[in-house]
């Protein structure tokens, strides 16, 4: 075993990644992202106790952000990016442990054995990660929570450096990051207390995907009813990725009037629907399905890609697209341009990928036609009443939510079946690339109002809770699992997680996760969710159906 990742929904035999990640990352990223995580706990355990005396370091609080994000599934696969925030991390913890010391704050002790790392000696560092990676923690149980816990706070470092990019921030999601983390290496803590944290973490979740959805609405406008292109024009083009609108904003802006065109892929599809983005007439459309099918779809598009944050695949050298790969943000790939942030507060330079674009050929044109999104809490609410209409008059039956994440397991293809086979009388909504799996099909509409309704981006699973609430207060019910509203969510990855936290925080109960549960849960913490809150997994399409109480 020269590595052990299970953070991610294709964790090798449901067990886990040893030898190589399915997701593309080597034993050595692996390794290296491993320890990353480790010295930042070690940053979580002073800033903690320097937090508890109302002193911070508003640099170290990004760091930890920055850190947290590079190790998402699919964001970073740069040995020597990861190294030199290894590095920095050091640098970090050393920083922090000061301010605590001036504060007037009294060590008792030095750092717990758990998060103790000094090494630079990188060429020994599996040895290192085999020792304080995951399996360092030999209790199963504790394991599983601990993890739990981690992978919901990559998540919530993720959207909370979103809305940070925007120049929002609120320091209770830092101030919680520091308990949770240094939680993940206390040896006092009990089961119960690491279940609490979890669920103090989902109570954050919903704090920070409030926070970026303030972020957004307010500097790009509410989302609104959008038709998207999914043909292409006959100009060159840049394709963007992942989930940073604030790199949309400046892209945008340094192509207008270039002769270069702008399409989004995967997560960034939404990007669509905001106001802001609709002044741009360069802006023209989509290109492609979800972040899995980009080896072949990048091979017709013809011209660079930007990386602004996870969905990445490491493509093979033979690629034609290969000398046309950037990242920017926490994204990283070795051998690729990276473009850094901009100095004293400008905005980052894309002209390398601009003056590479105008030499491309236009894009090769895969499919035709429209895909319609843009139903945010703030759209749907202008629709309400005809929503509420609509299920008072039984004409809506049912909701489902059907959010989350795509992958390219042959099992997703459930999500398409479970998509068509539902009754006319059910609406799905969607958020996150997992709607990719059915936005292209003809399910029709119920009265004006569509039968799939996308909120956005995975982190605009915001919007469908807000949703579900506003309709639990419209139909005066006391309980939210009262709502005639199903959960059966495909999840993936890290932000995934933070997702479900922010539910089970919620009230949410009998969510159905797929194509298959965690492999980081272990029996044990797994029981506890089911007997708890009603977590279940997914079987086929007709006993699911018949399960959730309709019919095909």
């Amino acid at each position: 075993m020269s590595m052990f990742c299970y953070q991610c929904q294709e964790a090798a035999k449901g067990i886990g990644c040893t030898v190589k990640g399915v997701c593309g990352k080597t034993d050595e990223v692996s390794n290296l992202q491993d320890l990353l995580v480790f010295v930042t706990k070690g940053i979580a355990y002073y800033a903690n106790k320097a937090n508890e005396m109302n002193v911070e370091d508003k640099e170290v609080n990004h760091f930890v952000l920055d850190a947290l994000f590079t190790t998402i599934t699919n964001a970073n696969f740069h040995e020597e990016q990861i190294k030199e925030k290894i590095a920095k991390g050091f640098k970090m913890r050393e920083q922090i442990k000061k301010v605590y010391i001036d504060a007037g704050g009294v060590l008792e002790n030095e750092l717990p054995e758990a998060a103790i790392w000094y090494s630079n000696d990188f060429d020994n560092h599996i040895v290192e990660a085999q020792m304080k990676g995951v399996l360092a923690t030999e209790n199963e149980d504790v394991r599983s929570l601990r993890e739990l816990l981690t992978y919901g706070l990559k998540g919530l470092a993720a959207y909370t450096e979103h809305a940070l990019n925007l120049g929002y921030e609120d320091n209770s999601i830092y101030g919680f990051i520091y308990k949770a983390l240094a939680g993940t290496i206390n040896d006092a803590l009990s089961a119960d207390d690491l279940v609490a944290l979890n669920m103090e973490c989902g109570q954050l979740g919903v704090t920070a995907m409030a926070l970026l959805d303030k972020a957004n609405t307010e500097k790009y406008g509410h989302p609104e009813l959008t038709k998207v292109n999914i043909g292409v024009s006959d100009k060159p083009g840049i394709l963007i990725s992942g989930h940073d609108l604030k790199d949309m904003e400046e892209l945008l802006k340094q192509t207008e009037g270039t002769g270069v065109d702008v399409y989004t892929h995967s997560e960034m599809l939404p990007a669509h629907y905001y106001p802001a983005f609709k002044k741009y007439e360069h802006f023209v459309g989509n290109y492609g399905n979800a972040w899995w099918k980009q080896k072949e779809e990048f091979e017709t598009f013809n011209g660079p890609i930007l990386f602004t944050t996870n969905c990445i695949v490491p493509p093979t050298k033979d690629a034609t697209y290969f000398d046309k790969v950037f990242t920017t943000g926490s994204a990283g790939l070795t051998g690729f341009t990276h473009i850094p942030e901009g100095e004293n507060g400008q905005a980052k330079d894309f002209s390398a990928i601009i003056e590479l674009a105008k030499k491309c050929e236009a894009p090769t044109e895969i499919e035709t036609g429209e895909i319609i999104g843009g139903f945010a809490h703030n759209q749907v609410m202008q629709v309400a009443d005809k929503v509420v209409d609509a299920v008072k008059s039984g004409a809506i039956k049912q909701f489902f939510v059907m959010a989350g994440c795509d992958g390219r397991m042959k099992g997703r293809d459930y999500y398409t079946e479970f998509a068509k086979e539902l009754p006319k009388d059910t609406v799905i909504l969607t958020a996150g690339c997992a709607k990719y799996r059915y936005n292209k099909l003809e399910l029709g509409d119920i009265g004006g109002i569509p039968r799939m309704l996308d909120a956005g981006q995975c982190n605009d699973s915001y919007s469908l809770a807000v949703i579900a609430l506003k309709l639990k207060e419209v139909f005066e019910l006391n309980d939210i699992n009262d709502l005639p509203i199903s959960y059966n969510i495909a999840w993936y990855e890290q932000k995934a997680v933070i997702v479900l936290l922010a539910l089970l925080h919620l009230g949410v109960k009998n969510i159905h996760l797929g194509p298959s549960l965690p492999a980081f849960l272990s029996p044990n913490v797994a029981n506890v969710l089911v007997e708890t809150f009603g977590i279940g997994g997914i079987s086929d399409v007709k006993s699911d159906l018949e399960m959730f109480g309709v019919t095909a």
